[in-house]
Parts: structure tokens; sequence; C-alpha cells
């Protein structure tokens, strides 16, 4: 079917894929971790609730921000599937989402219309069996660009009774993302036609300056080779993240040379004078007796003692506040003033909170004209025909129309 999903989770798998997206942050599996040490009463000192909480209150912002942005996704995808499209049914045309638009279906599309699904134009509305789409979903091309179906099926026009009754066999490559190639063999009425990218309709396409087409599918949902282009929704590690967990790497270990040398100065302790006040400050029952090696045991417990005193070392509120900033500076995109295009009154909207990091990982723009980027609009100024002169004259200083009468 013509089915999409872009989302990543669902209501069963969105706990456990965020929680293992979450703890491949390197704070979030060290506080993990930490709290497994708190649950051993041997080394711990302290309650697990002071670990829990802040935890726990970190998986909750993230996890309720990347439901946010995955719920979006689900807007988007179930606005898209239930968009409507002319299908031809049982020799009629009917309204049908586009989710239920399937394989071997004629569709016919009217102008300014959205292509449901990669299909093969079978006739159209121009003469010669020609049509004009607009690319720019695609490859961001705003020029149209012209597509034509065999001249055997344009006959067919748009008659609802002999489109129905189109009983041809398409032989073609298997689906792949070449947006600019497509080879195959269309077998129709015992004869054999060959089809190229020229007959065929992309989905994302807008068809223009042509009153109506007609299709047959051929490839839809994740099939379509927009689809296959856009590949599957993953986790992405932006570079704040890989800097934040480098900056957490250092800390940890700066932490653990910090337990290590309370380790060797406690144990060295312990052997020398602890020994001495085990009336006041008796040895645990799992320590031997002998000194040497009840002050090393002490040693190796209080090393994991002091890593659970001193878990505060590692910021856990840092991506507390790498969040927060994450998500206010998405509705900052949205808000700005200067990326609002008051012609068609539509605003920015970010898709994702980590859009701003993205855009600032952006080193280079290779662009093949300038058109590309800005707008190449051409607007009449003045002419001349048959000694007759045509235009407003403007003023170069003020930039307002000078009448001549004046």
């Amino acid at each position: 079917n013509n089915y999409i999903k872009t989302s990543k989770y669902t209501l069963l798998t969105f706990l456990p894929l965020n929680l293992l997206e979450q703890f491949q942050r390197l704070a979030n599996f060290y506080f993990l971790c930490l709290l497994v040490l708190q649950l051993i009463p041997a080394i711990s000192s302290l309650t697990p609730i002071t670990t829990a909480i802040p935890l726990i209150g970190v998986l909750m912002l993230t996890a309720v921000k990347d439901a946010y942005d995955d719920i979006q996704r689900h807007m988007s995808d179930s606005h898209v599937n239930n968009r409507k499209s002319k299908t031809l049914r049982n020799g009629k045309l009917v309204d049908e989402r586009w989710s239920g638009v399937q394989v071997g279906d004629i569709i016919r599309m009217e102008n300014n219309q959205f292509v449901a699904a990669d299909i093969l134009l079978l006739s159209s509305s121009e003469p010669n069996g020609l049509c004009f789409i607009e690319t720019a979903e695609l490859d961001g091309e705003t020029n149209l660009k012209c597509k034509q179906c065999l001249v055997e099926t344009a006959e067919m026009s748009q008659h609802d009774e002999l489109l129905g009754k189109f009983n041809g066999e398409i032989i073609c490559e298997p689906p792949n993302n070449l947006l600019n190639k497509f080879d195959g063999t269309l077998l129709w009425k015992n004869q054999r036609f060959s089809l190229d990218n020229d007959k065929i309709l992309l989905r994302g396409c807008v068809l223009r300056n042509t009153q109506w087409c007609y299709g047959v599918v051929v490839f839809a949902g994740k099939d379509t080779k927009l689809m296959q282009n856009s590949g599957k929704t993953k986790f992405k590690s932006t570079s704040i993240d890989r800097l934040l967990n480098f900056i957490i790497i250092g800390i940890v270990f700066f932490l653990l040379s910090i337990c290590a040398f309370c380790t060797v100065a406690c144990a060295i302790w312990e052997g020398l004078i602890g020994q001495y006040f085990q009336v006041y400050l008796p040895w645990p029952n799992i320590i031997p007796n002998g000194t040497i090696q009840g002050a090393t045991v002490i040693g190796l417990l209080v090393f994991f003692s002091y890593a659970i005193v001193l878990n505060t070392v590692v910021p856990i509120s840092l991506y507390v506040s790498v969040e927060v900033i994450r998500f206010a500076q998405s509705f900052l995109i949205n808000w700005d003033e200067k990326m609002h295009h008051k012609k068609t009154n539509t605003s920015a909207k970010a898709r994702t909170t980590t859009l701003n990091e993205e855009l600032g990982q952006i080193q280079y723009i290779f662009s093949d004209k300038t058109g590309t980027l800005t707008q190449n609009i051409m607007t009449f100024n003045k002419c001349s025909i048959s000694g007759k002169s045509y235009g407003d004259v403007l003023d170069t200083r003020t930039g307002e129309i000078v009448d001549l009468a004046d």
C-alpha cells in the first residue's frame, strides 16, 4: 500500500527505545552505574534516592522533548496519509486516501495537485500526452519538467471505462533511490513498449500547467523514490552531544583519579593507625583479620564509597540545561519575524528541537547557480515597439513612478 511512516516510536516501543538512546550519553550511563552501586549497603553511605531523583528527572525531561518531536512526525504522517486522491474503482472515480492507494491503481490528478505515488503516465489533457511537473520537494528545482506518455495509451484520454479496463503488465527495475533513472517495459495488447524516466511521475512532484492526467501506480509507500531517499529516522548525535560526552569522560577520569588517591591514603591510614581504633571504628565482618589484607580490602571498598560521595563532580544538570536551551531555541526559530514570508503568511517551522545544532554544523554550501539559493524573478521594466514606448518611468533617486504628462 501507499502508507508512509517517518516517526521513530510507537506507544509500545517508546520507553525501551528512548531509554536506549538516552543511555548512549555517558553522563546518564554513569549515574545509572552509580545508582546500582548505591544499592549495595557495604559500600554506600548515601540513600539511592539522592541519585535516582535527578536521574529520573533528566530522563523524563528528555523523554518529553523526544515525544513532542515524534508526535509532530506522527501528525505530519497522518496529514500526508489522509490526503485525497481520485482513484478508479470499478470504472468510476472515487476519493481515496493516499494510504489506501495500491500498486496497479489508476489515479487522476488535477492541476497543482501532489502526485500520490510513483506512477506511469497514461494520458493527459495536453496535446501529444505532455504534462508538466515541479520537482521542488525532490531536488529543489522550481523550473518545470516535461513528461510525455506513450502515444498508444494517450488515446484513452479521460475515458474512465477505457482506463478502467487497462490490463497492461509492467516489468521494471526493483525500488531504488535514483531520481533520474527508470528502466522498464510495458506489455499491452500483445506489444512491448519501452519505458524510461520521461514517462514516470514521482511521488512529491506537483502537476503544473496541466488540466488533468491519468497514471497507473508502479511504486507506492516506502518503495517510492522519495521515501527510498529519505532513509530511516535514527538517533542523531549532534556536535554538542559529542562535546559533552568528551567533557564527561575527562571529568570521570578526574573523579577516578581522586578516588584512587583517597583509596591509597585510606589503606595506608587503616594499616598504620586505624587498626588500633577498631573499638570505636570496627572493621566489618567481611574483612580478614590480617592487618595488611584488612587495610587493602577497606581501601578497595572505600574506592566505591568515594565515587558515590563525590558523584556531584559530574554535572548531570548540564544535560538538563542543554535540553531546555534546545527546546526554547526551536520556538525562537518559529517566532523569528525575519523568517516570516508575508506573501503566503508562512512562518519558519522547526520540526525537531535539535535543528539549531544541526544547522550550526554546516560548513560548506555547494550550489550550481545563484537561483538555487535565491530567486530569479524577472519583472517588466520598459520597452519600445514601433516607436511607441511602453512601461513606467522610474525616478532612480526616489524610486517613484514619474508621470510624463506632468
